[in-house]
């Protein structure tokens, strides 16, 4: 079953919409809805959430219209300023909130930034290139590698084929010893394989900049403050903090088990562990807020507010 999803955000059948959209539009069969559809906009739903799949949808949508960069600004304040812009106009196309004078500012936009955007398409960001260069030098590089390794397995395969003939014409035409020509073998193998001659590996490509003439692996040359010697740094050394529970200190975490707290708290699910939870912290922590507070007494807060005003005033 593929489901299929419209501006309204309510996900359909394939079949569906091929039969009650088989003039073309229709309502949205949802009862709260009712909002005019047509069978042309109905896309493939790629996410699980509805919502989400329509502000994917409308995003990619804006982002084809509203599509600036940081060039085209005099400041970094205007292009957060339009950054912020279009974060508002798919915020109240997701949600349905004035959705009649935001199509209106879309459409005022269009008409009046039409060059601008039609040559943001037509051209590449710079990174997209040096990103695209970068994955052409890599297939280069693994392209080389698998013809050494190729190369030096046709080599040995080529010796050991040889070496073969030899000791089958050896057995089948010598009159000697079928145990000493197999030792021979062997030892004449062993000798090949020393002086079989080594595939040099392929040569480093000399990629040292984009076509840009940015230096790989230094884009924006940034220059870092040097590293201070390890002798000129204090060493650090940890001290545990030490809590104020006003009241008993709760046992420690490792010892809750030997205690047996756990009786009578559920065990941890696998789904929960493996997101790095388990029954001690809560249990640990259950401990802590009922025993934090128990010796608090509201005198010591008067007598610290009082001690400290005679401060002041001093």
């Amino acid at each position: 079953m593929v489901l299929m999803v419209n501006n309204c955000g309510h996900a359909l059948c394939e079949s569906c919409v091929d039969l009650l959209f088989v003039k073309g539009s229709a309502l949205c069969p949802e009862p709260e809805c009712k909002t005019t559809l047509r069978k042309n906009n109905f896309r493939a739903q790629l996410f699980e959430d509805p919502l989400v799949d329509k502000e994917v949808y409308i995003r990619k949508k804006i982002l084809k219209e509203y599509n600036k960069r940081a060039e085209d600004f005099s400041t970094l304040r205007e292009y957060n300023d339009y950054l912020e812009e279009i974060e508002h106009i798919v915020f109240n196309l997701v949600q349905g909130r004035d959705t009649i004078a935001t199509n209106k500012q879309i459409d005022v936009y269009k008409r009046d930034n039409k060059d601008i955007t039609l040559k943001n398409r037509s051209r590449q960001s710079q990174e997209e290139i040096e990103i695209e260069e970068l994955i052409e030098i890599e297939k280069a590089k693994t392209k080389e590698k698998n013809s050494f390794h190729i190369n030096a397995d046709l080599e040995e395969k080529k010796q050991k084929h040889k070496a073969r003939e030899k000791l089958i014409d050896e057995l089948m035409f010598s009159d000697a010893d079928a145990s000493s020509i197999v030792a021979s073998h062997a030892q004449s193998v062993a000798a090949a394989v020393k002086e079989l001659p080594k595939v040099s590996a392929p040569a480093k490509a000399n990629y040292t900049q984009f076509s840009s003439g940015i230096q790989i692996g230094n884009r924006g040359a940034q220059k870092y403050l040097p590293i201070p010697k390890q002798e000129d740094l204090p060493l650090y050394h940890y001290v545990p903090w030490v809590y104020d529970y006003n009241g008993p200190a709760p046992p420690a975490i490792e010892n809750l088990a030997k205690s047996n707290y756990f009786v009578n708290i559920r065990s941890a699910t696998g789904v929960e562990r493996a997101g790095g939870y388990t029954e001690a912290l809560a249990c640990c922590r259950t401990l802590q807020e009922a025993m934090a507070g128990l010796f608090y007494n509201p005198q010591w807060k008067s007598l610290a507010t009082k001690a400290a005003e005679d401060m002041d005033v001093a």
